[in-house]
């Protein structure tokens, strides 16, 4: 198992044919990574699913599936039924999250950045610095 991480990590179309080969003997071991590994992939055929209705079905038997294996962790099973409401939004949208999660870490950055700062406005300006990606080089003439 060790150096095996980006194995389990990575999807199977894009490992290289050593990396196959080494997943495929993984996979043929009793182990609880295994396991999880599988659920991970099925999951991911949630999103090619384009009916709402089926999506939400699918998500329902996954789940079923996921906690009668037993010995795998619940906690995946537990978010995804916290957070209902927001998985099934994305088969309406198509959109995620992804966006907003960057900006935040770039305003968290700022924020790391304007220590010391006496103002608001100075770490607004920083938070337009970081976030904009603005060159604060000298001015052309």
């Amino acid at each position: 198992m060790t150096g095996t991480r980006y194995l389990w990590l990575k999807r199977p179309a894009n490992l290289t044919a050593r990396q196959q080969d080494l997943l495929d003997e993984l996979l043929h071991q009793p182990l609880q990574t295994v396991r999880a590994y599988e659920f991970s992939l099925r999951f991911g055929n949630f999103y090619g699913i384009d009916d709402p209705d089926a999506g939400e079905e699918y998500l329902r038997r996954w789940i079923a599936r996921f906690k009668a294996a037993g010995s795998v962790r619940w906690s995946s099973s537990r978010m995804l039924e916290d957070h209902w409401l927001g998985v099934m939004r994305w088969h309406h949208s198509r959109v995620s999250n992804g966006l907003l999660e960057r900006l935040n870490s770039l305003v968290r950055a700022a924020k790391r950045r304007a220590r010391g700062y006496r103002t608001n406005r100075n770490y607004i300006a920083m938070v337009y610095l970081v976030a904009g990606k603005l060159n604060a080089g000298p001015a052309v003439a």
